[in-house]
């Protein structure tokens, strides 16, 4: 009898809406590259895309505001000599991302706070150590400058960004090529998904695979991991008939999933995106004209449909915001940003109610953009949950403080103790310096303004001569 009852939920009336063709991101040309990446990336501030580009990688970034035809002209990101696979904005400064290219680097860029003016060809920092293509990068969800990136040398390296250093070094671990890398909601564990058919979940600081599952999904196209908010992993994949599946696992026993879905024959890739707040996934396919969402709970069948966004055209790759970028005055719950070939799409995902006050059952406080923790902490062992906020009057972005890399010298251990007590006397040293350089730097101004001078007064003096010249010529 109970099996007629229709479930409750609030999202079982979400429906899509792609927005009018002014807000799109018109005439982009889309990378063409085969990688199953999503290609575009957005925060509350920037949509970036990754697009063609002659003679390397290079990536567009867009303030949000900025729709319409975007000129061939309009600057781009292009420090990389390969193509770009992958990009992803750091959560804890909406004016910093990170890509990995082709050409075996990643790169971390500061994006101006209103956008770029002139291209970006000079990174913050390039991070070397992959042998071959990174395709994979993760920010850390909870510690600030901690990025993750996988490469096709089937290794991951976790680097301390403020240091440009790789502190951590997976090898040994995945046998074959690696298809996604994801971060637990706390950062303390990362799944994956390998071409050799096994989901890994790994404790990245002990060097140590926690669990694992081999033939999660038996057919022989790409996989992808990702972890729910209470420590399932959700994947999915293709069943020996190349149908397209999907499956929730317990690290705690991956010997049978707590549940499989099997969806239809598409050979798409399923790009997952999460919303651990909502505890909904949506799944993108690659080559697909639709979005298929589905609520997690705890209770028999685990993952249940909800509906599916259908469009005309396929997408290329997809971006999705941040809860921190949505309009919650609209009960808005998730906003996609769909690359078709020559443009960019938004698409609002809503949930239908007729009160205009704020829904807090759809936002609970949600991850900030405050780090929980500092680089060296986590690399010591720490751990942090996110610092959440509240969105009940929309979420105000704060300034951004500049990322700056140190890089450490060698000789900084070899310092002798006693300098130590030398600081103040330093530090009030210190000013006079830039009281010379300020010297230096009018004496400089004064012999360009000289040069000048003297340039214009022998073009002049080239000027009477021709003229001389050319009545004697005459």
């Amino acid at each position: 009898m109970s099996s007629n009852i229709v479930r409750q939920s609030k999202f079982r009336h979400v429906f899509g809406q792609a927005v009018k063709n002014d807000q799109c991101y018109d005439d982009i040309r889309v990378s063409r590259v085969t990688w199953d990446s999503s290609f575009c990336a957005v925060n509350p501030k920037f949509v970036a895309i990754i697009i063609e580009a002659s003679g390397g990688g290079a990536f567009l970034v867009l303030p949000l505001h900025k729709t319409g035809r975007i000129d061939k002209s309009y600057p781009t990101v292009c420090g990389h000599t390969g193509p770009v696979l992958d990009i992803d904005w750091c959560p804890h400064n909406d004016q910093v991302i990170a890509s990995g290219s082709e050409d075996c680097t990643v790169m971390v860029w500061q994006i101006p706070e209103n956008g770029l003016v002139t291209s970006l060809s000079e990174p913050v920092v390039v991070l070397e150590g992959h042998s071959k293509r990174v395709g994979i990068i993760s920010w850390h969800p909870t510690a600030r400058n901690v990025l993750l990136s996988a490469g096709c040398d089937n290794q991951i390296i976790i680097w301390n960004v403020g240091t440009g250093e790789p502190l951590i070094t997976l090898e040994d671990m995945h046998p074959d090529v690696i298809y996604s890398v994801c971060w637990n909601r706390n950062g303390s564990l990362i799944c994956t998904a390998c071409k050799d058919k096994t989901i890994r979940v790994i404790d990245p600081r002990k060097e140590k695979i926690v669990a694992e599952k081999e033939k999660a999904h038996e057919g022989a196209r790409p996989m992808r991991a990702i972890f729910m908010a209470d420590g399932n992993v959700f994947t999915t994949g293709f069943s020996r008939m190349s149908e397209r599946q999907l499956a929730l696992w317990n690290p705690q026993s991956m010997d049978e999933p707590i549940s499989v879905h099997e969806m239809d024959t598409s050979n798409g890739v399923l790009l997952p995106f999460y919303d651990p707040d909502t505890n909904v996934v949506y799944l993108c396919g690659k080559g697909d004209s639709s979005i298929r969402y589905f609520e997690i709970t705890d209770e028999a069948p685990f993952v249940h449909y909800l509906n599916t966004f259908t469009t005309k055209e396929p997408q290329r790759g997809m971006g999705y915001m941040s809860k921190r970028g949505l309009d919650v005055n609209k009960c808005e719950i998730a906003r996609f940003y769909k690359l078709h070939e020559r443009k960019c799409e938004p698409i609002i995902m809503t949930v239908p109610r007729k009160s205009d006050l704020f829904q807090d059952d759809l936002y609970p406080d949600t991850a900030g953009p405050d780090a929980a923790l500092e680089a060296e902490e986590w690399f010591e062992g720490k751990n942090g949950d996110p610092i959440l906020i509240s969105l009940k009057h929309g979420y105000v972005p704060g300034k951004n403080r500049d990322l700056k890399v140190v890089k450490k010298n060698i000789l900084d251990n070899k310092l002798p103790k006693n300098t130590e007590n030398t600081g103040p006397a330093n530090k009030s040293a210190s000013p006079t310096p830039s009281i010379k350089s300020e010297a230096k730097l009018e004496e400089i101004l004064k012999e360009i303004k000289s040069l000048k001078d003297l340039v214009s007064s022998q073009e002049k003096r080239i000027i009477k001569l021709e003229e001389q010249m050319s009545k004697i010529a005459i």
